[in-house]
């Protein structure tokens, strides 16, 4: 049998697509949290903030824009 299983593989290359394309995986957080914003009327606003920029410092550089 050998080899990795799938589920490894797969998170492999995510972190190498996230690794690679930094700048682009951060925009797409950042959409991603606006949009949840939108959808709940910005009640959770401070908690969505927080849980971006968490994110984006784990998969690199982070928001530098703030």
């Amino acid at each position: 049998m050998g080899g990795r299983d799938p589920v490894s593989e797969f998170m492999d290359k995510v972190k190498d697509f996230a690794d690679k394309h930094d700048k682009q995986v951060d925009q797409g957080m950042e959409k991603a949290g606006d949009m949840v914003d939108r959808r709940t009327g910005g009640r959770y606003d401070e908690q969505i903030d927080r849980a971006v920029d968490q994110a984006q410092t784990r998969t690199g550089e982070g928001d530098q824009a703030r």
